[in-house]
């Protein structure tokens, strides 16, 4: 009856060392880990700068295909004789004239 728990003590002794080994080495690790991380996070990379600047560009030419749409409603609405109208469509020009170097010929 000894010689099993003595065999199993002696298994756990021999395998103790390295647990403290990997959590020794857990612990030294774990700053470079959590730095690693957080400069992952807070950078950005290529490819989702990209994408980022895609889907901006794609916003504004949507804005500005509106914008051009309401610009020829208005100026008909203009041309039929409605005044305020004449003043919208002089407000909506000036946003397409501010939008239109920020978007690219296409």
């Amino acid at each position: 009856m000894k010689f099993p728990l003595t065999a199993l003590l002696g298994a756990a002794l021999l395998m103790l060392p390295g647990c403290i080994a990997k959590t020794a080495l857990d612990v030294a690790t774990a700053p470079v880990r959590v730095a690693s991380k957080t400069v992952d996070l807070a950078t950005t990379s290529q490819s989702e700068a990209d994408e980022n600047r895609g889907r901006e560009l794609r916003k504004r030419e949507e804005r500005l295909g509106k914008l051009e749409r309401e610009w020829r409603d208005l100026d008909e609405e203009c041309a039929a004789g409605e005044a305020s109208a004449c003043s919208e469509r002089d407000a909506v020009a000036r946003e397409i004239d501010a939008l239109r170097p920020t978007v690219p010929v296409s």
